[in-house]
């Protein structure tokens, strides 16, 4: 049984920054490309950063370039997202995927697993 816990998430103010972390368990990780995606009040899911299986690459929207950082142990089957500079427009609840898959996958349907999401909250 596949599962993706996330952590991390709180309340910050407006220039503070956040990491979040997802443990992964019930998967070979390192041969799955990983992805953090967000959801903000009555808006739609999407695609925050990803990170293809080995770590060395990753890509961001380009609203975060600059302040978020995706990174993976493969060691510890974790994926983090370092937020720094983080804005009240980063308020959203937070989602890990997993995709099995070697490639930059920036579709909620291109991956297979996901974590229950955390909450973080960007005071102005």
């Amino acid at each position: 049984q596949v599962q993706l816990v996330e952590s991390g998430g709180g309340l910050v103010q407006a220039g503070g920054s956040l990491r979040l972390s997802c443990a992964a368990s019930g998967l070979t990780f390192s041969r799955y490309a990983m992805g953090w995606f967000r959801q903000a009040p009555g808006k739609e899911r999407e695609f925050v950063a990803a990170v293809r299986r080995s770590g060395s690459s990753t890509d961001y929207v380009d609203s975060v370039k600059g302040r978020f950082t995706i990174s993976r142990d493969n060691a510890k089957s974790s994926v983090y997202l370092q937020m720094d500079s983080l804005k009240p427009e980063d308020t959203a609840v937070y989602y890990c995927a997993a995709a099995y898959s070697d490639l930059y996958l920036y579709r909620e349907f291109d991956y297979s697993y996901w974590g229950q999401g955390t909450q973080v909250t960007v005071s102005s």
